[in-house]
């Protein structure tokens, strides 16, 4: 995959250094496209998905760095801009929710095995009074026809 080339990506894009080429693509692959929202800019082929695209390539010209770069795009779009957003306090409750609804689901499934097994450990046995046995004993034997209850 790392020798194909890009979709969306066009020629004119590609810088000439492939050192730097090679780092603009590794944070273009992070960066969401803010119209498709679920495409990196790097597959993205939206007009501002290359817009994007050409500012990565520009602060890396620059001579940022890729933490500065990307601190870049944060301050001006938003922690949106990622596609793995960042851990920070801003950020707990969408990394910590999906292992506590996960805890929370194994936790009530877990109760509920355990009320089920033991409603059926604390039901009494079921037993027939003397007459409903001598009914029961007539009918397995086929000597009476069975007597309608009302």
């Amino acid at each position: 995959m790392a020798g194909s080339p890009a979709r969306a990506v066009q020629p004119d894009e590609i810088m000439s250094d492939t050192a730097k080429e090679a780092r603009a693509r590794d944070l273009s692959r992070e960066l969401r496209c803010m119209v498709c929202q679920n495409q990196s800019i790097d597959d993205s082929e939206a007009p501002l998905a290359r817009d994007l695209r050409l500012l990565v390539r520009e602060r890396i010209a620059a001579g940022d760095s890729d933490a500065q770069v990307i601190d870049f795009l944060v301050a001006r779009y938003g922690e949106f801009v990622l596609l793995k957003p960042r851990l920070n306090p801003h950020t707990w409750l969408l990394w910590l929710l999906p292992p506590m609804a996960l805890a929370g689901g194994g936790f009530a499934l877990w109760a509920y095995s355990r009320r089920r097994g033991s409603r059926g450990a604390e039901a009494a046995p079921v037993t027939l009074t003397p007459d409903e046995e001598a009914r029961l004993e007539a009918l397995l034997s086929g000597k009476a026809s069975p007597k309608k209850v009302a």
